[in-house]
């Protein structure tokens, strides 16, 4: 015990760094958040884009005499909000930011480059966080919200997933000139998620074999977890209870981390803090 408790670092120069840390982040985050609000364009893009989207899917549904299913609703609107709000607005923050040489300025002062990464990517995270929330208050006034299977894993999914955006858009303005570009480089992933990941088409819908190959991409852990968790529905159909749904999650909850991982190392490799000449 004693051994262990020394091998953890409570030191007060620790500590107070931390709290340095921290309070530089949210400084940044502070002033991405007024630049943002600044954009009426951006702000209202981000908000209304998504809903309108998942209204017009709601629309079609019960136009089609399709029941309106809570919780399936919402796990459409968090993968929709986390590849076209959050991965989207980040590549263009992102770039926009490296072609202004703010992301050179700053490094040349105390922050950090994760710290950097962070601060700048708050407010999409908040904005897409927001939209997620609109969407559940909606549900349960539509009297369609029933009580999930389990909460852990749909919050581990809606974090591992915000994480995962900031990598993946990190990676991205390697390839991504211009804030014009980011329509055409973010494109493949937008379709592989939206098409491939469960999110409009079920994977059950596909042959086995398609669908044990679309559950490694990016987006589809996402999606699994929150179905599992929200609808106790494994991504082949299956109904399961608490216990099924965590038997179920493993694989998903590794493909998750292995993204976000090999996201964080490229990502690392290949950012570009300052514009091409």
């Amino acid at each position: 015990m004693t051994a262990s408790l020394a091998a953890v670092d409570t030191s007060p120069n620790d500590l107070g760094s931390r709290g340095a840390a921290r309070r530089r982040v949210l400084a940044l985050a502070s002033a991405e958040i007024r630049l943002l609000l600044r954009n009426r364009t951006a702000v209202v893009s981000s908000l209304l884009g998504p809903g309108l989207l998942l209204g017009s899917i709601a629309a079609i549904a019960v136009s089609n005499g399709i029941a309106l299913d809570g919780a399936d609703f919402i796990a459409k609107a968090i993968g929709i909000s986390l590849i076209m709000v959050a991965y989207y607005n980040l590549v263009t923050t992102f770039v926009a930011r490296r072609e202004e040489l703010v992301l050179q300025r700053m490094r040349t002062g105390e922050l950090t480059d994760r710290e950097i990464l962070l601060g700048t990517a708050v407010p999409t995270l908040v904005v897409t966080m927001l939209q997620i929330l609109v969407v559940g208050i909606g549900v349960v006034a539509l009297g369609r919200w029933s009580a999930p299977v389990d909460v852990v894993l749909p919050l581990v999914a809606l974090l591992g997933g915000g994480a995962l955006m900031v990598v993946l858009a990190a990676v991205s303005t390697s390839f991504t000139r211009t804030v014009e570009a980011a329509q055409f480089t973010t494109l493949p992933l937008v379709l592989a998620a939206t098409l491939f990941s469960g999110l409009l088409v079920p994977l059950s819908g596909f042959p086995e074999t398609a669908a044990q190959v679309f559950r490694f991409l990016p987006l589809t852990p996402v999606i699994e977890l929150i179905r599992l968790g929200l609808a106790g529905e494994t991504w082949n159909g299956h109904a399961v209870d608490t216990a099924g749904a965590w038997a179920a999650a493993p694989l998903p909850l590794a493909v998750l981390a292995g993204w976000v991982v090999l996201g964080a190392l490229v990502a690392r490799r290949v950012f570009r803090w300052a514009p091409r000449r």
